[in-house]
């Protein structure tokens, strides 16, 4: 039987589960927002690993996300240093942080599709009456 999951998606998998409980409990930085880490992707030679993340905030704006990203990138040498002691690996992959945008694409492409269907609807009504 083939791998159908391969080493490196296993390590980013517990990478992320590790790193959600260590961001939440050892990370006390108040510029921080609600971080949910969306995906992990780890290299073929487990060297690094890029860490998608969204930000939950009240105004939602560019600054906030880019001022979590600055307190992830630099909180990323602790980070790895309690992975390494959580995770059984040989060598800790150096940690990038990237914003995902692809949560907020889909519910601006959502409002998007709401808006025609609305106007659709608002169009067949038009034309029922005449």
């Amino acid at each position: 039987m083939a791998k159908d999951y391969s080493r490196t998606q296993r390590i980013g998998d517990q990478m992320q589960r590790e790193l959600a409980q260590l961001i939440r409990r050892e990370v006390k930085d108040p510029r921080l927002g609600l971080v949910t880490i969306t995906a992990v992707e780890v290299s073929r030679d487990v060297g690094h690993a890029k860490i998608f993340i969204t930000v939950m905030a009240a105004d939602d704006g560019v600054d906030h996300v880019a001022q979590s990203l600055k307190v992830l990138n630099d909180a990323g040498g602790f980070l790895r240093m309690q992975l390494g002691k959580a995770m059984k690996l040989r060598s800790v992959p150096q940690l990038r942080f990237h914003y995902d945008e692809s949560v907020s694409r889909g519910a601006h492409l959502s409002a998007l599709i709401d808006r025609a269907v609305a106007e659709d609807s608002q169009h067949d009504t038009g034309k029922a009456e005449e």
